[in-house]
C-alpha cells in the first residue's frame, strides 16, 4: 500500500522537519519516493527505518551530508510517498524494482545501466542445462559485447532473468547470503563433477557438483528465487505451503520439513547483517566525488604525481589526471603541493567533497594549505601505510573516515597503482 505524505516545504529546514514529524512516519523498513511536480519521481531510496532516513533529508546540514545534488532534489519535491516492507532485505528489492520502473533522474543521472549491479539466473548450455547459476554482475559485464567483458562474456552469461538494477553492490551480496541459506543454488560448480565444491561443504551448494539434487528439485529453489526478486513473496509463501502439505500427506517427511523451514526463514527474515550494512551506507556515498593523490619517484628522477577520482562508489577513467613535477622533485610534500596547486588553477574541473591524501600528518597538513590559500574548504583525510606499504590507518575526520572507509580505501590504492605506473613508463622513456 502507498502512502502519501503531503506537505509544504518551506525555507527553513527545521520546520520541514519537524512536518515530517507530524505525520507519524512508521519505524519499520520499507522504500520511500520524493515527487516533484505532478507526482513525477525524483528519487527512490529505501531504508531501514523510514522515519529516521526520510527525517535525515531535512536535517540543517544535508548538503555536507548528502551532497549539493540531495539537496537540490529535496528543494524540488513536492511530496514523498513510502512503501513498508516486511524486511530490509524485501525493501532492497523493492527499490531495484521501482528504480527500473521510473528510471528516476536523481538515482540514474551520472550512473548509466552499465555501472549498476545486476542479480542474473544464467540460461546453462548442455552439460548444465537444468542447472541454471546465480550470479551478481555489472551492467557493463551484462550489456557488453562478448569480447569486450573477458572471462566472463555475454555468451557464457545467458540471462534467463534479470533482476536490477541495485545501487549498491555489498548490500546485494548480503542479501544473497541470506537468500542462499534459504534456497542454495550454484555459482561457479560444475554439475556433477564429482567431487563436493567448498560451498557444497558449508551448505550453500545443493550438491549439484556431487550429483546429489536432480534438475527438476534444484529448479525449485531457482524458480523460488526468482519469485522472490521478482517482489512475489506471497506467491512464493503459498507454493512453499502448497508443497509442505503434498510432501505430507505422500509422507515425504524430509521434504515437508525443509519447506517449513524455509517458509518460516522467509517469515522471520534475519537480516541483521543487512541492517548493519545499511546503516553504513547512506545515499551520501552514492553522491559523494573523492579524490586521491600520490606521488612516486626513484631517488627524485622522474617524479610524478597522479589524481584518481572515485564516485558512485567506481573509479571514474575520465577523472584521471596525470602530473610531472617540476619543482623539489626529492621532497614529497613540495611535490604533492605543487600537483595540488597545479589541479586547483583548473576551475573546470568540479571540486571533490573529500581529498584522499597518500601520506601522513606532514602530507595531510600540505594539503590543507594548499586548499586554504586558494580559499577553498574541503575535508582532507590521509592513509597511513606500513612498511609494505599497506594500509595501517587514515587520519581524519572520524564520522567521514567511518561512512567513507571503503571508497577512501579504493581511492587510494588506485591513486598509488596509477602512479607507480606512470612513474615506470617515464623511466622506461627517459632509458630508451
Amino acid at each position: 500500500m502507498e502512502n502519501l505524505l503531503d506537505f509544504q516545504y518551506t525555507r527553513s529546514y527545521r520546520m520541514e522537519k519537524a512536518d515530517i514529524h507530524k505525520k507519524n512516519i512508521p519505524d519499520t523498513p520499507g522504500v520511500y519516493i520524493f515527487r516533484g511536480a505532478r507526482r513525477k519521481v525524483l528519487y527512490v531510496g529505501k531504508a531501514t527505518s523510514l522515519r529516521s532516513r526520510v527525517c535525515s533529508y531535512f536535517a540543517s546540514d544535508v548538503a555536507g551530508a548528502r551532497g549539493a545534488r540531495i539537496k537540490g532534489m529535496v528543494e524540488q519535491a513536492k511530496s514523498i510517498t513510502y512503501e513498508m516492507t516486511d524486511s530490509v532485505l524485501e525493501a532492497l528489492i523493492r527499490e531495484a524494482h521501482l528504480i527500473k520502473k521510473h528510471q528516476p533522474p536523481f538515482n540514474v543521472r551520472d550512473k548509466d545501466n552499465k555501472s549498476f549491479n545486476y542479480l542474473i539466473i544464467t540460461k546453462e548450455d548442455s552439460p548444465a542445462g537444468g542447472f541454471p547459476r546465480v550470479l551478481v554482475v555489472r551492467g557493463r559485464e551484462l550489456f557488453s559485447t562478448p569480447t569486450a567483458v573477458g572471462s566472463r562474456s555475454a555468451k557464457k552469461m545467458k540471462a534467463g532473468h534479470i533482476f536490477g538494477p541495485f545501487p549498491q553492490g555489498g548490500q546485494l551480496k548480503e542479501a544473497l547470503k541470506i537468500v542462499r541459506k534459504i534456497f542454495p543454488y550454484r555459482d561457479t560448480c560444475i554439475p556433477h563433477v564429482g567431487r563436493g565444491c567448498f560451498n557444497r561443504q558449508i551448505g550453500l551448494c545443493p550438491g549439484v557438483c556431487t550429483g546429489e539434487i536432480s534438475e527438476k528439485e534444484y529448479r525449485k529453489n531457482i524458480r523460488n528465487i526468482a519469485l522472490l526478486f521478482s517482489g512475489k513473496k506471497k506467491e512464493l509463501l503459498k507454493t512453499l505451503e502448497r508443497e509442505m502439505k503434498r510432501a505430507a500427506r505422500e509422507e515425504r517427511f524430509e521434504d515437508a520439513a525443509r519447506a517449513r523451514r524455509q517458509i518460516a526463514a522467509l517469515t522471520h527474515i534475519r537480516d541483521v547483517a543487512l541492517i548493519k550494512e545499511d546503516a553504513h551506507t547512506s545515499d551520501a556515498r552514492s553522491d559523494i566525488r573523492i579524490e586521491a593523490y600520490d606521488i612516486a619517484h626513484t631517488g627524485g628522477t622522474e617524479t610524478v604525481g597522479v589524481m584518481v577520482v572515485v564516485k558512485n562508489g567506481e573509479v571514474e577513467r575520465s577523472g584521471i589526471r596525470r602530473f610531472r613535477v617540476r619543482g623539489a622533485t626529492n621532497n614529497d610534500t613540495a611535490s604533492l603541493t605543487e600537483v595540488l596547486s597545479r589541479r586547483l588553477m583548473h576551475s573546470e574541473w568540479p571540486l571533490p567533497r573529500l581529498f584522499v591524501i597518500d601520506g601522513g600528518k606532514a602530507q595531510v597538513r600540505a594539503t590543507e594549505r594548499a586548499l586554504k590559500s586558494a580559499g577553498i574548504k574541503i575535508p582532507v583525510v590521509g592513509v597511513v601505510k606500513d612498511e609494505k606499504h599497506r594500509p595501517r590507518e587514515i587520519i581524519g575526520e572520524r564520522d567521514i573516515i567511518r561512512i567513507h572507509e571503503k571508497d577512501i580505501l579504493l581511492a587510494n590504492n588506485e591513486a598509488h597503482t596509477r602512479a607507480v605506473g606512470y612513474h615506470r613508463t617515464r623511466v622506461r622513456k627517459r632509458m630508451v
